[in-house]
Parts: structure tokens; sequence; C-alpha cells
């Protein structure tokens, strides 16, 4: 359904889901100020999107962030500030799997399972993720290589080529230089990718062939400092790894028995 929304469509659709816990409070005219849009164009959005109007979807963000602090009764023991980290969690873990695209999962399963190298692109902090993937790659048995060295992954993007070749991103906002770069040259290659961001606009997009969205908030409790949180990416890594390990587990144990 995002699909048909236009750019400035999907800008506001990404900046009502980073604010979620807002919109509650928020009236048309409030958001069409702060998103800098029309409120013509906050009524197409919701339209497109499902809703009848804004006050509908405004109803549903109440009815959903009620539920949300019901189940949580840790919620009432505590302070405003507290509250707001515990459902900023809450809305990124959510969002997130209901994001997931169940054919994309399944694709890249299937490319993953039938390549004989796999190599895994990352920066920052979501190096660390890169590990976790890289360990559990190796106990599957796949031939697996990870680099986070902007050099070294601008050399390897160039001369990686094949068909039995796949690439993960993990890339947070997607506009890593470096990441965007690399995506490229493996394009032209026809190498195929796999890329995990929470950007659906960012610059490497274009040069993906399967896509894992993650959906992160716009708070940041480090605004000193580039640290934001890699949970969407954490959740969708983990998700996909462990549908691989029951696909290709479960392959092998019909393989036994047809032996």
């Amino acid at each position: 359904m995002s699909e048909s929304l236009s750019t400035s469509e999907k800008y506001l659709w990404q900046y009502v889901q980073e604010h979620a816990s807002d919109i509650v409070d928020t009236s048309i005219v409030e958001l069409s100020e702060r998103a800098n849009v029309s409120t013509a164009t906050i009524v197409r959005t919701m339209k497109k999107m499902g809703y009848s109007g804004y006050t509908p979807f405004r109803q549903e963000a109440i009815r959903k962030l009620t539920d949300k602090t019901q189940d949580f009764k840790v919620l009432k023991e505590t302070d405003h500030e507290i509250r707001a980290a515990i459902l900023k969690n809450q809305y990124e873990v959510d969002n997130t799997i209901s994001n997931l695209n169940i054919g994309v999962m399944e694709d890249a399963i299937q490319k993953v399972n039938n390549a004989k190298h796999v190599y895994i692109f990352a920066r920052g902090l979501s190096n660390l993720i890169g590990e976790d993937i890289l360990l559990k790659f190796e106990l599957l048995g796949k031939d697996v290589q990870l680099h986070d060295d902007p050099n070294i992954i601008k050399t390897l993007s160039k001369q990686i080529n094949g068909s039995d070749t796949v690439v993960l991103f993990l890339t947070l906002n997607g506009n890593t230089p470096e990441l965007v770069k690399a995506a490229q040259s493996l394009s032209k290659n026809e190498v195929t990718t796999i890329t995990f961001t929470c950007n659906s606009t960012s610059d490497i997009i274009p040069y993906s062939d399967l896509i894992f969205l993650g959906v992160k908030s716009a708070e940041s409790y480090f605004p000193k400092y580039e640290i934001r949180s890699r949970l969407p990416l954490q959740i969708l890594t983990r998700i996909f790894l462990d549908a691989f390990a029951i696909r290709i587990q479960g392959h092998q144990n019909l393989t036994n028995k047809k032996t």
C-alpha cells in the first residue's frame, strides 16, 4: 500500500511513525505545521494507508498507546521519562515486526542458502550485529566473511562477482558513503545484495535486491553523539537468522529421511 505514496506522502508517513506518541495530542493543523506539509497531503496520505481521514488514524494511535500503557504494569510505577523510554523501545519492536515481508524473507533465505560465499558489510555499531550473523552462519556451515574497514569494503565490492555470492549490508540510515558505493559496484557486477536498514528513502535502497526495513524512533538519549538504537536491525537480523536456521535444518531433515 505504501508503494503508491508520493515522495511528500512517504515523508509524512515516516514522520507520523517516528512521532507516534505525539500524534495523540496533535491536531491536523498542528501536524501540518510540524511536518511542513499541507492538510490536504495529510488527508490524502491517510486515505492511501487505509484510513478515512486523519481523525480515525489519530483515534487508532490513541487506542494503541492506551493498550500499550495498560499492558505494562511497570509503566504505572515510574516517571514520565522512563515510561517514554519503555514505549520507545516497544514502538520500534512492534512496528519493525509489522514491517516484515514474508516474501522478502523467503527469497533471502533461498539466496543465502544457495550461495557459496556470503559477505557482510557493516560500519560502526552495526558491526556488532554483523559479528552475531557471522557466528551463526559459521555454525550453519556457510562460507562467510565480515568486513567493516571502508577500504577493504571498497576493494572487495569491485572484485566480487558471480551468481553464487550474496552480500549483506547492515546500515541504520542507509547513507553511509562507502556502503552505498559498495552496493553500486555490486549492482554493476550483478551480485545479489540484501540490505537491513531503517530508512526507506536512503541512497543504498536503489542498489539493493532484497530489503529488510526496520522502524526506529526519532528520539535519542545521547544527542551529543551519533549513537542511535540498533534495536530494529537486531530484531530483523535475529528473525532472519532464526527463520534461516529453521528452513535449512528442516530441508536437511527431509533430505536425510529420503536417503
